[in-house]
């Protein structure tokens, strides 16, 4: 014991501010990469991967095994290689939202004005009315609002509309057997721009992980759109008629409309954050908390 509390008083005693500076650094950059992996199938590999790796130093270290250490040693690089390959999504995912980031100054908004605000909420309220019609007849939708994040490539997918936001159109859309009902509405500057739009499905185990598993496909769009753009998507569903919310990976379900609408206000009411509160938001973005009412 009194060898152990020397050898750290003698570490201590070395620290000097570039020291901590440097453990900083690392432990930054290892909290980035769990934090982008966290909730995907990502954290299992890992998992995998630090208990192979903490086997093989092992068994390397504390016993003598030449032809083990030998095969150990020859498969690294190889497996070095191999990680890219594993991670190529979340890699890509996190690059993606560092290149946003990078940007945050070419989206910050100007200050709305009293017209701007009236239309936000016109649209607000349509969508509201719409979805509150909707669980109440149990017809599935999904619609989904940008905001920051280009979703061109899924308005492409669908047939364009851009047509003004109401409720009726968005239950005549989303009518049963109708040739539009399956896939998604974008909206896109207060109006419909594509219907029928077909999203990414979600490669996460948050929906895995619900205690209802039975959640269909419209769900796991909702929550796929939601991982790799800073879009809010709004599912109802076909089976029970429950109004769920989704933004950056994370999902609030059976909620009712008095909510929906206050959620909604709260992500697209006027921007007044710093510059700085903009690009941490845009790197870490504030998450919705899963809370099964």
């Amino acid at each position: 014991m009194t060898n152990f509390l020397a050898n750290v008083l003698y570490i201590f005693q070395r620290l000097n501010w570039l020291s901590v500076l440097d453990i900083l650094l690392v432990t930054l950059i290892f909290f980035a990469v769990l934090y982008s992996l966290r909730d995907t199938q990502a954290m299992v590999l890992l998992r995998g991967v630090i208990f192979l790796v903490v086997m093989l130093v092992l068994f390397t270290t504390l016993v003598e095994l030449p032809a083990f250490s030998w095969l150990v040693q020859n498969s690294l690089p190889a497996l070095l290689l191999a990680i890219p390959v594993v991670f190529a999504p979340e890699i890509r995912r996190a690059l993606e939202r560092l290149g946003r980031a990078g940007i945050f100054t070419l989206s910050l908004r100007p200050g709305s004005t009293d017209a701007q605000d009236m239309d936000v909420s016109k649209m607000l309220g349509a969508i509201v009315q719409a979805a509150t019609r909707l669980s109440a007849r149990q017809h599935g939708a999904l619609i989904v609002i940008q905001r920051q994040d280009s979703l061109d490539q899924y308005i492409e997918t669908g047939v364009q509309m851009h047509a003004q936001v109401t409720p009726e159109l968005l239950l005549q859309i989303f009518y049963p057997d109708t040739p539009l009902h399956d896939g998604a509405v974008i909206i896109v500057d207060g109006r419909i721009v594509a219907a029928a739009c077909v999203m990414p499905l979600s490669a996460s185990g948050v929906l895995n992980r619900s205690p209802e598993r039975q959640m269909g496909l419209r769900h796991r769009a909702a929550l796929g759109i939601s991982e790799i753009s800073d879009a809010v998507s709004i599912v109802i569903s076909e089976q029970s008629g429950s109004i769920s919310i989704s933004h950056a990976g994370r999902m609030i379900r059976r909620i009712d409309p008095e909510r929906l609408e206050k959620i909604l206000a709260a992500f697209f009411r006027p921007d007044t954050t710093t510059p700085q509160q903009v690009w941490i938001k845009r790197f870490f973005p504030a998450r919705l908390t899963r809370k099964d009412e």
